[in-house]
């Protein structure tokens, strides 16, 4: 509870796997939880969808959805319809139900936010899943050591193109149908700033945590929110988006991408982190203290396990500022 009495108002941002695991963390902290999801996919289900149809990429909202269901019976029921991918061959194969009912909401409502919202209520949702943009969005990212001059620059366009890239990413930026800037869903912005604990990561670092930065409104709403900002790392590098990069590597892209916001704490995996003062140097430039603590999940090498992330978020939220030294 705050001082006020209330639940924690917790808001996560990211996409996918790395989503996933903090909603799951989060869950078991506050019923106040708010999923604030990439919508840049354009690769699988959902950029067909996108493709053919000119909708929101459902996939990574219906992730975030599925994460925060109900653990009731009817809840995870749903969570499972929701999650069931079909197979085969045909016009179906590939294409999640969740996908599919998401996409047939928004030819039906139109409003995205309406859409996620009902969709809530169906898989008993307490808190509430929102896109970061109500349109969707466009990745490009400058890649470098694609060429025989490893400092030779490239354009790489598209979300799937730059996770999957061999090169080094090294800057990405979004676009919105052609235009220079993406605009923020309005109740994204709203409960970043109404927040009381903002997380950013674990996920894809350039084309899952790192977007939020790059819609002008959400930025600015992350720079002067009053939450406390975490930021929780990745287990390991991920192949091609972020090979080879050291944990403290990850704090230098984020400052990199948005010079202005600071850090109150980075949650790390002891395991993970091979050299613990330069993480320490690299989080304090952001005006953050580093938490390196066991929440790595034993059995799914790289992912995190949402009970000991639970646990170590919750220590940081406890903790004094002097404690962290």
């Amino acid at each position: 509870m705050t001082g006020e009495d209330r639940p924690l108002r917790a808001v996560a941002l990211g996409g996918g796997h790395g989503l996933q695991a903090s909603l799951a963390a989060l869950r078991r902290i506050t019923p106040d939880v708010t999923a604030v999801v990439t919508v840049a996919d354009d690769g699988g289900s959902s950029g067909r969808l996108r493709r053919e149809l000119g909708l929101l990429p459902p996939g990574d909202l219906r992730k975030a959805l599925a994460a925060l269901a109900d653990e009731g019976d009817q809840g995870q029921l749903w969570s499972q319809v929701f999650q069931h991918r079909f197979g085969g061959s045909g016009a179906l194969a590939g294409h999640a139900v969740g996908n599919l009912l998401l996409a047939g909401l928004l030819e039906v409502l139109r409003d995205p936010v309406e859409v996620l919202d009902h969709a809530c209520k169906l898989l008993g949702v307490r808190g509430r899943v929102l896109p970061m943009s109500t349109r969707p969005l466009d990745m490009i990212g400058d890649v470098v050591g694609l060429d025989s001059d490893p400092e030779a620059v490239r354009t790489i366009r598209g979300q799937v193109a730059l996770a999957s890239t061999p090169g080094r990413v090294k800057q990405v930026r979004l676009h919105a149908n052609g235009d220079d800037q993406p605009t923020a869903c309005p109740q994204a912005v709203e409960a970043v700033t109404d927040a009381d604990l903002v997380l950013l990561g674990p996920g894809s670092w350039f084309t899952s945590v790192l977007p939020h930065l790059l819609v002008p409104e959400l930025h600015e709403a992350l720079v002067t929110t009053s939450a406390r900002r975490f930021v929780v790392l990745n287990l390991i590098p991920q192949p091609g988006e972020t090979a080879g990069f050291s944990p403290e590597q990850h704090l230098d892209v984020l400052s990199q991408h948005a010079p202005r916001l600071k850090i109150d704490a980075v949650l790390a995996d002891a395991d993970s982190v091979p050299t613990p003062d330069r993480l320490r140097s690299a989080a304090s430039d952001l005006g953050a203290w580093t938490l390196l603590d066991k929440i790595a999940a034993p059995a799914v090498p790289g992912r995190h396990d949402p009970q000991a992330l639970a646990a170590s978020l919750r220590a940081a939220l406890e903790r004094r500022t002097d404690q962290w030294r």
